[in-house]
């Protein structure tokens, strides 16, 4: 941690400032925003060939048992609405913890190793995640934050021929497959998942170790580091939720239009339905559906329009019906997008809003997710 600004850093933080990267507070660490190449640019090179981004902020969590896998998933079901015990050994699942409101606590991936499950969360929630699993989980569960490894993601079209060059094991993985594999005398952690829309992959490696694999990432000509400046467009045209801004301790799964995360087991007669905490208001929602829900949006002009934009379902309209929670320009779709939450009745695809900005209401139209389709290798 730096003594001058409180906030933590990461084992790649003097890399990120000799390659030029601008470093900005994020989630109580000095984060690089962008480096040289621009926003813009490490977007679309993300889009075209192999993006580099540092994610040791994210909390990376091992859940381990002597009573053994099937045991863990029974326990992690009591906090998550998430089929665990489906999720096979060298799989992954992206699921939320819920609280007893029916709200979000935070979204997460949860990895089956085999003989434990490795979480990874989000980096603003990750101490909070980890007090609720140590009270909530049975005392036959260790709960363990893995503080001494770096998280990186190498995420693009060229990710696979990047990666495998160093890990050719890689090249035989599908979306949502996790391998632990021994690179140089050190275990590696990876996924193949991804926060951009993109196919690529998430390698978890020991902290000594970052500074070198980045190095040799980013000498290759495909590979250009990425900061959260393009890392927040990328994720906004996947339509892929950012915490704290489109899914929060007040949104339901349904609201937040991510009840795909459930699956049909852990559902209103489902053979484990329910048994998590908020489970009566979600299972409502799910049959009855949620008063507002989280929709894609398409400003009609040139102007973006960001978070906490106030939504109206007339150009003339008193009571604003509604607020963006994420929004910007869109490199690879040419054109300013958002996302927000409108009642159930404003949801249809096509239905036109105003949106007010700076004192003008503008049109916008309610449209389907992602902006830009996925390139996940299934």
């Amino acid at each position: 941690m730096s003594e001058m600004t409180g906030l933590k850093r990461t084992p790649l933080y003097d890399f990120h400032v000799e390659q030029g990267g601008k470093m900005v507070p994020f989630a109580g660490y000095d984060m690089p925003v962008q480096y040289p190449l621009g926003v813009m640019k490490e977007h679309l090179h993300t889009r075209a060939e192999a993006g580099l981004f540092d994610v040791s902020h994210m909390g990376q969590v091992m859940l381990t048992s002597p009573e053994g896998i099937e045991a863990l998933g029974l326990a992690l079901e009591t906090l998550a609405p998430v089929d665990v015990l489906a999720v096979k050994p060298g799989r992954q699942r992206y699921g939320v913890f819920t609280n007893d409101a029916g709200g979000i606590l935070d979204d997460l991936m949860i990895s089956n190793t085999g003989d434990a499950l490795f979480l990874v969360v989000n980096a603003a929630c990750k101490q909070q995640d980890i007090a609720h699993l140590i009270t909530h989980l049975p005392g036959h569960v260790t709960v363990t934050e893995i503080t001494n490894r770096a998280l990186l993601a190498l995420q693009g079209p060229k990710a696979e021929a990047v990666l495998a060059q160093i890990v050719p094991q890689v090249a035989e993985m599908r979306f949502m497959d996790s391998l632990r594999i021994a690179v140089g005398g050190s275990e590696w952690w990876i996924s193949r998942s991804g926060y951009t829309g993109e196919d690529g992959f998430e390698i978890s490696v020991p902290a000594g170790e970052a500074v070198d694999f980045a190095k040799t990432l980013v000498a290759m000509d495909a590979v250009e580091l990425i900061g959260l400046g393009a890392r927040d467009s990328l994720r906004l045209e996947a339509g892929l939720c950012l915490y704290g801004h489109d899914i929060d301790s007040t949104t339901s799964p349904v609201e937040g239009n991510i009840a795909w995360a459930m699956q049909k087991t852990r559902r209103s007669g489902g053979a484990r339905a329910g048994g998590f905490p908020g489970a009566d208001r979600i299972l409502s929602e799910l049959h009855n559906g949620a008063e507002r829900k989280r929709v894609g949006l398409l400003p009609q002009g040139r102007a973006p329009m960001r978070e906490g934009t106030p939504l109206f379902a007339t150009s003339e309209s008193a009571d604003q019906i509604g607020v963006i929670t994420s929004g910007g320009f869109g490199p690879s779709v040419e054109r300013p997008i958002a996302m927000g939450y409108l009642p159930a009745e404003f949801t249809k695809i096509g239905t036109e809003i105003y949106a007010e900005l700076r004192g003008k209401r503008l049109p916008v139209t309610v449209a389907d997710m992602p902006f830009r389709p996925s390139t996940y290798k299934r």
